[in-house]
């Protein structure tokens, strides 16, 4: 596929996986995290794609509205044959509470083995409130 080709297909990833992690969907987060992911969380907490799974399997996947929509905004993705970095803005939007909606910039590199994109290591910083 063409560089092109590929950012899109990186970018529709992205957004299924933001709409499915809304929703705490098990299976979005297995398809979109590598089995030897680094993960570091905005908090500075370093952590491993079992990590996320229990965390995921802890609380089950919501039917309803989500408390928290994740979408993207400002997408970069940089392409390297089967390396991708993707760099964005998460917004985090509190759907039943008063509460501000949060940033976060985050930036995670992709390896695309087997014909799929997933996400290797991947870094999360809180961006202060104005």
């Amino acid at each position: 596929q063409s560089d092109v080709e590929e950012k899109e297909v990186l970018t529709e990833l992205l957004n299924e996986f933001l709409d499915g992690a809304s929703y705490n969907d098990a299976a979005t987060h297995d398809r979109f995290w590598a089995e030897d992911l680094i993960y570091t969380g905005s908090n500075g907490n370093r952590i491993a794609k079992a990590d996320i799974m229990s965390g995921v399997n802890e609380n089950p996947d919501r039917s309803e509205e989500p408390e928290t929509l994740y979408s993207a905004d400002e997408i970069q993705i940089m392409l390297f044959d089967d390396v991708a970095v993707v760099a964005f803005k998460l917004v985090a939007d509190f759907t039943e509470s008063n509460e501000p909606t949060l940033y976060f910039y985050n930036t995670g590199t992709f390896l695309k083995q087997d014909g799929l994109w997933k996400a290797i290591a991947w870094q999360a910083t809180s961006i202060p409130e104005e």
